[in-house]
């Protein structure tokens, strides 16, 4: 049995920045349990060509540890995969981790106030226990009959085959949302003939990307307030796009008449550019950047196709229409499971209940970090902490310093165990949800919401607000498990 005061599951973006925070607060005993043989998370996972942020990388990066040395403004997969793993080893994280270890189950000891968790090896107990797993980690493959049928090589956009050689190929995109819209414009060139399959236009801006070269690289580092500001850019940019989001009609029609502006330039033809217009309201699904998407979509070896797909067989896709496709290879860019929170983990609160029974008609946590019934239970990037706009790094510091905040300020009053009273999350949850049912996101379905048509997933407001909520820990709003 291995003992720790805090315990982390996942070593992507969110367990990696409450280690960070947990270190500078002098807290040292924790450890990370971590599922693959590397950091990185999403970053280490998707591989695709042209995987890339969309947020632009100054900002996509945490607050205390800038990187003047991005090769460019939305850095690429490779680049935030090494600037994850230079944080880690000028921070000394590598020995908190221990890696290629999936944790199967989480128990709450009511006897002691202790969670005892277990993997498939080893059995871990801790104070404290903080899943940090993500909403965008389980590829999601579509509900389509004859799956499994298909003879040629077929894989997830998250799950790249990289041994699958596309020259020349007849290749079919299952999917339009933003790893397809990336993908899409670095295999034109090389495939014979691209199939893309679009279930609804995605709304697109233009991607204001750039390179940063050595002449940037040097006032980065001389005059780090040079890339602050550049942070700071983008950060109201984001807060102000999500006035949008939120329903100002003012600002809405700007980014509207961008979005149409950028198709009318870039598709000349009047009936591919009625096939990419969206039909629903812009925010209610996510919102891509690209300038070179169109480009790519309008190519001569390249076929739009909006029919609904039938079935998959073994040469191919049947669309509805009866009519057949035949493709050399298949590519499913239909994004990731997003509603099944910490699923993949049997967890069990006080009493033993279940999370998942607790979550049946969808996901909610107080702060998106604290569930009632589970004490010491701590989420990162948990319900409605999503972002529309702005950058989730962003959200995630702010949950790690009410963690840190959270468990130094128990151990001030000597608790050793909390959790959140059921009527603050109560009314924190009726709030949230009264304010999500104003915005774009209730207009229309998306992987924003559960089965039950609730939106679990996204933050309902700009993040300096929730940076507010977040700034101090009040232990009135706990009580003793």
């Amino acid at each position: 049995m291995v003992e720790a005061k805090v315990l982390i599951v996942g070593a992507g973006l969110g367990g990696l920045a409450i280690a960070l925070e947990l270190r500078r607060a002098g807290i040292d005993d924790f450890v990370i349990l971590e599922k693959a043989a590397d950091v990185g998370g999403v970053w280490r996972e998707n591989t695709y060509p042209g995987a890339a942020v969309d947020v632009p990388s100054p900002y996509y990066s945490y607050a205390a540890e800038p990187n003047p040395e991005w090769p460019r403004r939305y850095s690429e997969q490779a680049d935030i995969l090494a600037y994850i793993h230079d944080v880690v080893d000028r921070h000394a994280l590598r020995r908190h981790i221990v890696f290629e270890t999936t944790v199967r189950s989480a128990a709450y000891d009511d006897a002691t106030g202790r969670w005892h968790v277990e993997t498939g090896d080893e059995k871990y107990d801790a104070q404290f226990f903080v899943p940090a797993t993500g909403q965008l980690s389980i590829p999601l493959l579509p509900k389509i009959p004859g799956l499994d049928s298909f003879a040629g090589p077929a894989f997830h956009s998250a799950q790249w085959d990289h041994s699958v050689d596309l020259a020349g190929k007849t290749v079919a995109v299952i999917g339009t949302g933003a790893s397809a819209i990336q993908i899409i414009p670095k295999i034109q060139p090389e495939v014979g003939q691209l199939l893309v399959l679009q279930r609804s236009a995605p709304y697109l801006l233009p991607r204001m990307d750039r390179e940063y070269g050595p002449r940037q690289h040097r006032v980065f580092r001389k005059y780090p307030v040079v890339q602050r500001g550049e942070r700071l850019f983008w950060w109201l940019f984001g807060e102000f796009w999500t006035f949008a989001v939120l329903g100002n009609p003012v600002v809405d029609r700007m980014f509207r008449a961008t979005a149409a502006g950028m198709r009318a330039l870039q598709i000349r033809d009047k009936t591919l550019r009625a096939k990419l217009t969206p039909d629903y309201p812009m925010g209610c699904k996510r919102v891509l950047f690209s300038s070179d998407y169109y480009p790519a979509v309008a190519a001569p070896n390249v076929r739009l196709e909006t029919t609904g797909i039938d079935a998959i067989t073994a040469t191919g896709i049947r669309t509805v229409d009866g009519a057949e496709h035949a493709v050399d290879v298949l590519v499913y860019g239909t994004g990731f499971a997003t509603q099944e929170f910490l699923d993949s983990i049997e967890i069990r609160g006080a009493g033993g209940e279940l999370l998942s029974q607790r979550w049946a008609d969808g996901a909610r946590a107080y702060l998106g970090i604290a569930v009632p019934g589970f004490p010491n239970l701590l989420i990162m990037y948990g319900p409605n902490t999503n972002l529309g706009t702005g950058s989730i790094i962003y959200m995630l510091e702010r949950q790690a310093r009410y963690i840190r905040g959270l468990i130094e300020e128990m151990g001030r009053r000597g608790m050793a165990t909390a959790t959140v009273r059921a009527d603050v999350e109560q009314g924190y949850d009726d709030d949230v949800q009264a304010r999500l049912g104003k915005t774009a996101w209730a207009s229309c379905v998306s992987w924003y919401q559960s089965k039950s048509g609730r939106i679990s997933s996204n933050w309902p407001r700009n993040v300096l607000a929730y940076s507010r909520r977040t700034a101090t820990v009040d232990l009135a709003e706990y009580e003793p498990a």
